[in-house]
């Protein structure tokens, strides 16, 4: 139960302890140290450490959670979108969300395989030149010839 009301005032999400106290009868602890001249109670000499995750980058990894799901059901929609109005105002938009998932998805596998402080950098400036080629190749295709959507309906009509 300490660990409870411990637990509620580090984590600092809401959940007041003295409410918890009140709420489920807990009482503090009457252990107290023998010792010194003012009481302390054993929920007091619990030390943590600051939560790696406790900082804006939680904050920042959520928005960008969030971002990469909004993008893929973006790219759902525009799948019928592109087949039905073909053209450039869903071609570069098409070309922007492709070479954006492509590059976040890439990143992810980067992440989770590629290990060292050089390798990273290596392989993070490699996936930046890929998804810049990618997305100027793709612009490209849309202004200097049909575009994607047009291009696809070629390849299905085939």
């Amino acid at each position: 139960m300490a660990a409870l009301v411990r637990l509620g005032s580090i984590c600092h999400r809401g959940v007041n302890p003295l409410l918890l106290r009140s709420v489920l009868g807990a009482r503090p602890l009457a252990g107290q140290q023998k010792d010194a001249e003012r009481p302390h109670l054993l929920t007091a000499l619990i030390h943590t450490s600051t939560p790696s995750y406790a900082g804006s980058a939680s904050k920042a990894a959520s928005l960008h959670w969030t971002a990469e799901r909004i993008l893929s059901v973006a790219l759902l929609g525009m799948g019928p979108l592109a087949y039905f109005y073909p053209g450039p105002i869903v071609d570069y938009p098409l070309a922007a969300a492709l070479a954006l998932h492509g590059h976040w998805g890439l990143g992810q596998v980067l992440t989770d395989y590629v290990h060292g402080d050089t390798k990273i950098k290596m392989a993070n400036a490699t996936l930046f030149m890929v998804s810049s080629i990618t997305f100027a190749g793709l612009c490209y295709f849309n202004y200097n010839d049909v575009g994607i959507c047009k291009a696809i309906a070629l390849l299905w009509s085939k």
